[in-house]
């Protein structure tokens, strides 16, 4: 325990921070995050088109916690148990976790759509609806921490990090959510000092990680910064994982906020121009498609299929044809014109009483990790 960091107790939020030391790193993450949100408002349907970078999320910040999924794994895990998770007793646990992550994130912005604030209770039911299945699911889920808990080396098994004290943890999250909704800092600032804190906090069993990460998306669409719930940072944190804690537990050691800011504000510039990049080449290739499949299929249908294949690029049949609004029959016949032209891949042959699985290779190209 000699290289162990304690938690900060008494320094959040720091009276004063050295704005000097980071506006230059503020002004290029606030311009960067300004455009990727004129590219999100000029999206005619980025619900639609976004869904794969909310299931690239899902895997990359599961990778960082040990939890190592595909996307296609993701993706075909949906084509066939999305309506019945519970059935799913051949899938690997890890890509149960990630789907999870998926659905938490997804019913976090569902409740604040529908006027919930963030609260301590609407992170407890992010929670529990991330640990309700596989692993999590002795851990708790849904009630802050009875224990003391450690961040440790994996490899060397030391511990880095020893979080709040169980007994000091109500008082550290009241304190945590008075800053979120009363303090003034800018928003990038209030959202870099909410994600230290609260992984500082470590409030639960499992899942600190994830559910900290979610928060960041969290934060920048309830304030307006972004005008839809989409934009995820851990591609950027699990590339520079250890330079990410050790930043983190420099602020507990050395009371060195403003290295963290500047290291959170690279982060989000250069995610921001990075989502931009993807977020533009899936628009470019859903408008390229629009005229590809309105060609092909020659029918009034042909935008509903493309929305569908955008939503689900990995699919089997019947559910193209039960899900898809698009009449039976024309479906089918659509799925063989598809085929024909290899816009659609076959992954798994139809056998027996189950249909062939399906890809659209162009997105899953653009969004693999």
């Amino acid at each position: 325990m000699d290289n162990a960091v304690h938690y900060h107790y008494g320094k959040f939020p720091p009276n004063k921070l050295a704005y000097e030391n980071f506006v230059d790193s503020l002004a290029k993450a606030t311009d960067a995050v300004a455009r990727y949100d004129q590219m999100l408002k000029n999206m005619h349907n980025s619900e639609i088109l976004l869904t794969p970078l909310r299931n690239q999320e899902a895997v990359i910040s599961s990778r960082m916690e040990g939890t190592v999924s595909t996307m296609d794994e993701i993706l075909k895990y949906e084509a066939d148990f999305e309506s019945n998770p519970e059935k799913s007793t051949h899938v690997r646990s890890e890509v149960i976790e990630t789907i999870l992550y998926q659905r938490a994130l997804r019913a976090a912005q569902q409740a604040m759509e529908d006027g919930y604030p963030l609260s301590q209770s609407l992170i407890k039911g992010i929670h529990q609806r991330l640990l309700s299945l596989g692993r999590g699911a002795t851990k708790s889920p849904g009630e802050f921490k009875s224990e003391q808990n450690y961040l440790a080396d994996k490899f060397k098994g030391n511990i880095l990090f020893v979080p709040i004290s169980p007994e000091k943890l109500q008082d550290g999250l009241d304190q945590l959510f008075e800053y979120i909704e009363h303090n003034t800092h800018p928003i990038l600032i209030k959202t870099a000092m909410t994600h230290i804190e609260f992984e500082a906090l470590h409030p639960f069993k499992d899942g600190n990680g994830r559910i900290g990460r979610m928060l960041i998306t969290l934060m920048l669409w309830t304030s307006g910064t972004i005008s839809a719930p989409h934009f995820y940072i851990s591609g950027y944190l699990e590339e520079n994982k250890d330079l990410y804690i050790d930043t983190m537990r420099n602020v507990s050691k050395n009371g060195d906020w403003e290295s963290w800011c500047s290291f959170f504000l690279e982060a989000i510039e250069q995610q921001a121009i990075r989502n931009l990049t993807i977020a533009e080449n899936i628009q470019s290739l859903y408008e390229n498609m629009k005229v590809t499949f309105a060609e092909v299929l020659s029918s009034k249908w042909s935008v509903n299929t493309l929305d569908f294949i955008f939503a689900n690029p990995v699919f089997r049949n019947n559910r193209f044809t039960t899900h898809s609004g698009i009449p039976a029959a024309s479906a089918a016949r659509f799925t063989r014109i598809l085929l024909e032209k290899q816009l659609i891949t076959t992954i798994e042959e139809a056998s027996g009483r189950r249909p062939a699985l399906y890809s659209f290779e162009p997105l899953m190209q653009l969004v693999r990790v």
